[in-house]
């Protein structure tokens, strides 16, 4: 506690905004204090260890690797921990269902082991590489193998978060099988029926043991039930604010097959003169691609298709010639280019080549002068992300930096791959959810346009030249 002659001595240290991210940091001797300004925004107030619970073919896996796209998308470093996978590194070869089997005394040993040294992984990830959630992906079907893990992260000052995942429908868990399990390196060289039957005998070995999250014996843990793929929720004492985003994703995914359809705006008069931003009207080469699109869409007969768009101009009218309703969202706007609005890349370097230098240093995290940042778009995106995973068949006309971010999610793509993302204009991206990702179809409508995408040059320095800072602008008019 400081007494009343050291609070008259504390004085406010000075403040300088950092040049990239344009956010003020605190200082000494003016130069900014080093362990503050590279700090990494921190949404957890301690790590967080996510653990799947649930029979085998119950989605968990599906569900670990949506959480943890998810979760590194938002900018909450997530990193899963798949037991089979450690399995499978251990044994090598997977001869049958027996090695499951509640008896098999090596087989326990094999398992216990894999656990722990994912767990051990784990602690490595939380409390050595920065990592804010880990997912430990496993059955824990046993209340025993629980506390243990319970045990395991009050050691390590980590909290837990339990997702459970029941599924009694029948049709729901053979199709499962069938999609994610047969094309596990376990059954590589099994006939569909041996390994079907094979697996169903390996669920039989985890009923027996099986020990559902409780709602008495269980109240004071943190956790959601999941049941029957979304039908029905359980939730149980939501401790902080990264469980309670976990619980609101995973409140909003479904696996109803579906196509999610991205596409720019047509070409605009102000990408005819490579000027970026602005809200200006479509050339005549965008309004072809706007009629192309209609004949693509028509030709595609989706069933239900819903059509977004930015409130900006250029995304209006092109889906004013599809002739059929659109939902205008604000958060699809494109990024905000502050003070560089409507301006060239030449004109950014002339005038302001110390901003020009510190975006291309870090592209994501760069904020533009009383404008924004890519990771400030990540986060006006976020209810986008979500309506998009509760809806079905969706048609987003946007921009290029927000198709980007969109992308980015889908595809599972780093902060730094992010804002390179190549999404030409006249081109359209069919992305259709799979057991474990996301199949991507890119079908161009043949309509000429301007080059838009403008690479990484090679040197980034504040202090190199014009030529150096323009070797990646895309030619224009």
């Amino acid at each position: 506690m400081l007494d009343n002659e050291d609070l008259l001595e504390i004085s406010p240290r000075e403040l300088r905004q950092n040049p990239l991210r344009k956010i003020w940091m605190p200082c000494t001797n003016g130069l900014p204090e080093k362990h503050i300004s590279q700090r990494r925004v921190c949404m957890t107030n301690c790590p967080t260890l996510i653990v799947t619970v649930g029979l085998p073919a119950r989605g968990k896996t599906f569900i670990s690797k949506k959480l943890t796209r998810y979760l590194n998308w938002i900018g909450v470093p997530t990193k899963e921990f798949n037991v089979g996978q450690y399995r499978r590194e251990c044994l090598k070869i997977y001869k049958s269902f027996e090695f499951f089997r509640p008896d098999n005394e090596e087989g326990l040993k094999i398992r216990r082991q894999c656990a722990m040294a994912a767990l051990n992984d784990v602690r490595h990830y939380l409390s050595v590489e920065g990592g804010q959630v880990a997912v430990f992906d496993a059955t824990n079907t046993t209340r025993e193998r629980r506390v243990t893990i319970i045990k395991f992260a009050e050691q390590n000052g980590f909290k837990v978060f339990f997702v459970e995942s029941v599924c009694e429908d029948p049709d729901v868990i053979a199709e499962n099988i069938v999609q994610v399990k047969l094309g596990s390196p376990d059954y590589i060289h099994c006939e569909t029926e041996e390994a079907i039957e094979d697996f169903m005998k390996r669920i039989k070995c985890y009923e027996s043991s099986y020990q559902t999250l409780d709602e008495v014996l269980d109240r004071d843990l943190s956790y959601i039930k999941v049941m029957d793929v979304g039908r029905r929720y359980l939730v149980n004492r939501v401790q902080d604010h990264i469980q309670s985003r976990i619980v609101y994703y995973l409140m909003n995914i479904h696996i109803t097959p579906r196509s999610i359809y991205l596409c720019r705006h047509g070409e605009s008069d102000l990408n005819i003169k490579g000027r970026i931003g602005g809200d200006s009207e479509l050339s005549s080469r965008g309004k072809e691609f706007a009629k192309s699109l209609r004949k693509f869409i028509q030709d595609q007969n989706i069933k239900d298709l819903k059509v977004w768009t930015s409130q900006m101009k250029r995304t209006i009218q092109t889906a004013e010639c599809l002739g059929v309703p659109y939902e205008q969202w604000k958060s699809l706007n494109e990024i905000d280019a502050g003070v560089c609005e409507e301006m060239m890349y030449e004109e950014i370097q002339e005038h302001f080549p110390l901003e020009f230098a510190l975006r291309d240093q870090d592209k994501y995290r760069y904020r533009y002068p009383k404008g924004e940042s890519y990771e400030d778009l990540v986060q006006r995106l976020e209810p986008v992300i979500m309506e998009l995973e509760r809806q079905e068949n969706v048609l987003v006309i946007s921009h290029q930096a927000v198709m980007r971010c969109l992308l980015a999610y889908f595809l599972d793509k780093t902060a730094d791959e992010l804002p390179y993302l190549n999404c030409p204009l006249h081109t359209v991206l069919k992305l259709t959810p799979v057991a474990y990702g996301c199949k991507v179809e890119s079908v161009c409508l043949a309509v000429d346009a301007v080059n838009t995408h403008r690479d990484r040059p090679e040197n980034v320095s504040v202090q190199r030249s014009t030529e150096d800072a323009l070797q990646t602008v895309p030619p224009h008019f």
